[in-house]
C-alpha cells in the first residue's frame, strides 16, 4: 500500500528542478557532496609531500664543502667566482672546508697550483710554499703521440725517458750498450699549447732525486697516465 502526502505524491518523494518526483534516498535523506572533504584531501596530499621532502633532506649524509671551480696557479687570490659547492660524505681525513666558511676563504691566497674541482682545505691556503720540500718542478718536452690526448693538470703519470736509436749502438755491434730507460712517477702541473709539430711542454712535480735523473737523461720523453 502506497502512502500519499497532501499533494497526492508518494510520501518521501523528492522533486527535481523540473518538478518531477525522483526516488527517495534510504532513510529519507538526500545525498550531498561537501567541498570541505575535497579541501581536506588536498591538504593531506600536500602535507605528505612536505613530510617526504623534509625527511629526505634530514637523512642526506652528505655535507656541502668548498672546491675550486677552475684551475688556479700558486699564489692566486681566491674570489667568490673561483669557488663552488659540492656535497660529499664527510671524512675528517680530507680536511675539506665547509660551505659556511666561504666568506673567510675569499681573499686568501693558495699555497700551490690547484686543478679544477679540487676540494679546498686549510693546508692549501696561505703564503706560497711551492714546490713542497723534497720535490722539484721540472719542464719536459713531449713529442706528439708520446702523451695521452687530453692530459691535464692534476694527472698522475709515469715518466719514461727512452734513449733515441741514434744514441745507442747497433744490437749486432760489439760496441752496443744496454738501453737504460729512466722511469719516475710525477704529477702534471700544467700542459703548454702544442707547437707546429704537435709537441708540448709539460710541467711536472716530481721527487727531487728523480728530477735530477729525468733532466740529465737524453732521449724521448713519454708520459703514461696512471689511474687513481
Amino acid at each position: 500500500m502506497t502512502l500519499l502526502n497532501a499533494n497526492g505524491r508518494p510520501a518521501g518523494a523528492v522533486l527535481d528542478p523540473s518538478g518531477v518526483p525522483t526516488a527517495p534516498l534510504a532513510g529519507g535523506l538526500q545525498r550531498t557532496r561537501s567541498p570541505r572533504f575535497v579541501l581536506v584531501g588536498v591538504l593531506l596530499v600536500l602535507a605528505g609531500a612536505l613530510l617526504f621532502y623534509v625527511t629526505s633532506v634530514r637523512v642526506d649524509p652528505r655535507t656541502p664543502v668548498l672546491a675550486v671551480a677552475g684551475s688556479v696557479p700558486v699564489g692566486h687570490v681566491l674570489t667568490d667566482a673561483d669557488l663552488m659547492v659540492v656535497r660529499i660524505v664527510s671524512d675528517p681525513a680530507l680536511g675539506a672546508l665547509p660551505d659556511s666558511q666561504r666568506s673567510s676563504v675569499v681573499g686568501r691566497t693558495v699555497r700551490q697550483p690547484l686543478a679544477a674541482h679540487t676540494l679546498l682545505s686549510q693546508a692549501m691556503l696561505g703564503p706560497a710554499a711551492w714546490p713542497p720540500a723534497g720535490q722539484s718542478l721540472i719542464a719536459v718536452p713531449v713529442k706528439a703521440g708520446h702523451a695521452p690526448t687530453g692530459l691535464a693538470a692534476g694527472a698522475q703519470v709515469l715518466v719514461l725517458v727512452v734513449p733515441s736509436a741514434s744514441g745507442v749502438g747497433s744490437a749486432n755491434s760489439s760496441s752496443a750498450t744496454p738501453v737504460e730507460v729512466v722511469q719516475a712517477f710525477a704529477a702534471v702541473v700544467s700542459v703548454g699549447a702544442p707547437d707546429g709539430t704537435g709537441g708540448v711542454v709539460v710541467s711536472l712535480l716530481v721527487a727531487s732525486p728523480d728530477a735530477a735523473r729525468i733532466v740529465s737523461a737524453s732521449g724521448d720523453v713519454s708520459l703514461v697516465e696512471q689511474g687513481g
